[in-house]
């Protein structure tokens, strides 16, 4: 019996793997002239391949449980278990685990070998155009060639990414065969604001939380190092709100980002604590007293129509920036939106409306927060999908 992978990504392999590991005789189609490509440029190319500290809200979904279903399914335990078992030694750098060799080649390259060693047949240049069901026979069309399977499974990733390759074409797919996709939108992107002295501050990074606020109601909330750059604000913590962001903005919605600079204090204690600092040093002004508490390119734009502390208090605890748009797909590192989860079956991945059609990573509604939670995501979902489809035909 055959099964037929389309994606030769981090899921698509990993779906193969399994497959074959369970049996099936298995084909991966990738569309691109090597295996893994945005793999490669996980991690800034050191791949953070998951992360020890596991919990429900690190994944997100239209269907909020879904994600946490199929991740336990396929746990952090059996997926260390197998990537030790491929050679994968890793490294712990708070909480997200790097490959020792720091090289996201590893990862790919192992993978692709114990494919090979499972005798998967890896084809590559090989862009799937349609894909139709006759019977219980699966007609999977590429540009030179119709291939026969009894299981597919779709894991063709999203339109995320600057790597050659990323685009619609596994929600086209998924589509055509009568599934809802959910808007894909960029996730784990900078956030663009709407004003005119971002170029003032950019190049500083500063540890600072972000509330972000859809028509005043909070929805989201993050801390740690933000970047500030010429057209708003990045960094780890606004990625990890930014697909709230973008979906609020789908909406229709007015997205605030409100930055706290100074988040283990309060305003009052704050304003304390800067009059204290005026009056040890009464020679400075209230700008010079802030020089050596916040970065200085940050300190004239606070300190703007501010004439006493407990103004400049709540403006460092609350400072707004409209969002107009979140940073495009090319800026992305995962894609927000996908085949609708309520369609498909947590317990295998399976399509509920097209039998023997299997879904996995990034093409399914689902993403992570950064820390190696996305790659989770694909690893859990791919050996569900891959270990159900070969069981079911065997």
């Amino acid at each position: 019996m055959r099964v037929i992978v389309i994606g030769g990504g981090a899921a698509g392999l990993m779906a193969a793997v399994m497959a074959a590991g369970e049996g099936a005789a298995v084909t991966v189609l990738e569309q691109n002239d090597g295996f893994g490509k945005k793999l490669l440029a996980t991690g800034n190319g050191k791949c953070n391949l998951t992360n020890v500290k596991q919990d429900p809200q690190e994944y997100h979904s239209s269907q909020e449980e879904f994600p946490w279903r199929v991740i336990c399914a396929f746990p952090l335990p059996e997926t260390l278990k197998f990537f030790t078992g491929l050679g994968i030694y890793t490294k712990n750098r708070s909480g997200g685990l790097y490959p020792y060799s720091e090289q996201a080649s590893a990862v790919r390259d192992v993978l692709y070998m114990e494919a090979r060693h499972r005798k998967v047949k890896l084809k590559t240049r090989e862009r799937v155009t349609g894909i139709r069901k006759e019977r219980k026979l699966f007609h999977v069309s590429t540009e030179t060639y119709t291939y026969q399977a009894e299981r597919v499974i779709l894991a063709a990733g999203g339109c995320a990414s600057s790597v050659t390759g990323s685009g619609n074409d596994g929600f086209s797919l998924a589509q055509s065969l009568g599934h809802r996709i959910v808007t894909p939108l960029p996730a784990l992107v900078g956030l663009k604001g709407v004003g005119s002295w971002f170029a003032k501050w950019a190049g500083v990074r500063f540890e600072a939380a972000v509330a972000l606020l859809e028509n005043d109601r909070q929805i989201a909330y993050q801390r740690g190092e933000v970047q500030f750059t010429d057209y708003g604000i990045s960094g780890i913590p606004v990625f990890s709100i930014s697909r709230f962001a973008a979906r609020a903005l789908e909406r229709g919605s007015r997205v605030l980002a409100v930055l706290d600079f100074m988040p283990d204090f309060s305003v009052e204690q704050l304003a304390a604590f800067l009059e204290s600092r005026l009056e040890s040093c009464s020679y400075k002004t209230l700008e010079e007293s802030l020089i050596g508490l916040l970065p200085k390119k940050l300190i004239p734009i606070l300190c703007t129509e501010i004439r006493y502390t407990m103004e400049l208090a709540q403006k460092i605890k609350n400072y707004p920036i409209i969002i107009r748009e979140t940073g495009p797909f090319s800026q992305a590192q995962v894609c927000s939106g996908g085949v609708s989860t309520e369609e498909i079956r947590p317990e295998t991945m399976e399509s509920t409306l097209v039998p023997g059609l299997y879904f996995a990573g990034e093409v399914v509604d689902v993403d992570g927060n950064c820390g190696g939670y996305n790659l989770q995501w694909a690893w859990s979902s791919a050996a569900v999908a891959g270990r159900a489809c070969a069981k079911e035909i065997i």
